[in-house]
């Protein structure tokens, strides 16, 4: 893809990546230093608070909700109490931000776990201020839930077992293809199975775990989902000999935070706290780390920055 395409993609993509991509940062605050405190006349007073950082303010407390085997946006290790992954650590950025915006408050950090099913409740109800896992934002989803500028993009793609015969979604005729409850992915393979006519049989799992054990275990041919996932669980599963990505993308998938609608004050400092990290260098840092490099938990997913992406993150003040 070209780089015209892709600067066309990511502005088009649910409006995510806030106003053009040719913008630089400081332009879009005034020339401000996006390091200093918001001044007391914004937002960061008691007074002024409202939504969520009022909330968090008086509480003392920012829940993030959590995916647990959304490797590696969001997971949790066996015997690990907290969960780990890039989706995770922009969240940090973003409470750090929070913090700094209520005048370097001490925040206690909760989690909560979700799942693709529970997680939009989740932000809508209050148990979870900011989901922090691998959550598409569309224009249907932001009639619910609002969403940071994006922080990847991804793809609906097949994982299959090698030596299945599998090259593509039109390969499952006559099989069984499981998904993930809630997630897009699922919507997109059933209207492509009833569209096409091709006497798929979908299943459901509640959570990504459980679709890959369900491939693995052999009660379905496929697996569908995001492709990074799928990378993802070869990776963690050491399954390279035995399992493979498969065909073409079916579906393009923005990811973004998310938390509650309606809310300007924490909306305006999820994008401070990813436009400050882009001036500094770690959303690049942040996805070297999980994509480039060894993951704190030893995998090598070695999946270079998409020409989407990197447009996006450039478009935030992120150089090269």
């Amino acid at each position: 893809m070209n780089r015209t395409i892709a600067l066309a993609f990511a502005v088009a993509v649910g409006g995510l990546a806030f106003v053009g991509l040719g913008a630089r940062a400081e332009d879009l605050n005034g020339g401000a230093d996006l390091t200093a405190p918001p001044p007391a006349t914004e937002a960061n007073t008691p007074e002024t608070l409202t939504g969520t950082l009022k909330k968090v303010h008086d509480t003392g407390v920012i829940t993030i909700g959590y995916r647990e085997a959304s490797f590696p946006f969001s997971f949790v290790r066996p015997g690990a109490t907290e969960p780990m992954g890039y989706s995770i650590d922009l969240c940090h950025g973003v409470v750090d931000e929070i913090a700094r915006e209520l005048n370097g408050a001490e925040l206690r950090v909760a989690y909560v776990p979700v799942t693709s099913d529970t997680r939009i409740d989740a932000v809508k109800s209050g148990k979870a201020d900011l989901e922090c896992g691998s959550t598409t934002s569309n224009t249907e989803r932001q009639k619910s839930v609002a969403f940071s500028p994006i922080v990847y993009v991804a793809g609906t793609k097949l994982l299959v077992k090698r030596g299945a015969g599998i090259r593509s979604y039109r390969d499952l005729r006559g099989k069984t293809l499981v998904v993930t409850s809630g997630t897009t992915n699922e919507a997109a393979m059933k209207a492509l199975n009833d569209k096409y006519k091709l006497g798929i049989t979908i299943v459901s799992a509640r959570d990504h775990d459980e679709s890959y054990t369900m491939l693995a275990g052999g009660k379905a041919d496929a697996f569908a989902t995001d492709d990074v996932l799928l990378y993802g669980f070869i990776a963690e599963k050491k399954a390279e000999a035995t399992m493979q990505v498969v065909g073409d993308f079916i579906t393009y998938e923005p990811y973004g935070l998310m938390f509650r609608r309606d809310d300007p004050q924490m909306a305006a400092a999820v994008t401070r706290a990813l436009t400050e990290m882009a001036h500094r260098h770690a959303l690049a840092d942040t996805y070297a780390r999980w994509f480039l490099q060894h993951t704190p938990t030893g995998e090598l997913l070695n999946l270079p920055m998409s020409v989407q992406l990197t447009e996006v993150f450039r478009g935030m003040g992120e150089e090269d």
